[in-house]
Parts: C-alpha cells; structure tokens; sequence
C-alpha cells in the first residue's frame, strides 16, 4: 500500500489519488463482474496500450485495489482481481455509470435539437 496517501489528509483527496488515470475507473468496472487474466482484460480495453495497462494495475495493486494472482503453471498464468476494498468501491463505479448514461442521452438530445 502506498504510505504517502497517508499525508493527504483529506479522503476526497486520497480517493482522487488512488484512481487517477485515464483507465483505472474501466478497469474496476470490468474487475467488478470477477477475475479475469491480463489478456483479456486488454482485448475489453483495446484502446490501451499494453504497457500502460500494465502501470494501471500495478499502482491499483500498490494501492490495495486490485489482487494480482500468480499461478505457477507453464504456461504462467495471471489473474486479477478486485480485493475488500477494490469491491467496496463498486457503488461508486456504479453511481458513475447511471450518471454517464443520462448524460449520454442530455448529449444526445442536445446534438438532436442542434442537427448536428
């Protein structure tokens, strides 16, 4: 876990920290429906590189957010999941996703009555 959140001292702060970066909230959203190895977790996000994703998971791991599961088999075998704390953070995935979708449809309404 990462000892310098403990600074911050504002848990708005920290949870901005933690989940900074472009594709840590997708991420979550797609460790939500259960563990999944590295593969196909690129192939859900194939906008991302594979380095990057790479970094995400391991500062969500860093962070306690994410468990990354080695199995010793050839060949080797990785699967990540959403640890205690990964999974309590699912209602604010959620909450953003609702909100998403009506602002999808405000976006969509508004480029309607536009023309556009």
């Amino acid at each position: 876990m990462n000892k310098d959140l403990l600074e911050m001292g504002c848990s708005v702060g920290i949870t901005n920290m933690v989940m900074q970066g472009k594709w840590k909230f997708a991420i979550i959203h797609f460790l939500s429906e259960g563990p999944i190895r590295f593969g196909e977790l690129h192939r859900a996000l194939p906008n991302i590189r594979q380095g990057y994703l790479t970094q995400q998971l391991r500062e969500l791991e860093k962070d306690g957010i994410v468990h990354r599961e080695v199995y010793k088999q050839v060949p080797p075998k990785v699967e990540y999941s959403l640890t205690e704390i990964g999974l309590e953070f699912l209602p604010v995935t959620q909450a953003m996703e609702e909100w998403g979708k009506k602002y999808i449809k405000l976006l969509q309404q508004t480029f309607d009555e536009k023309g556009e």
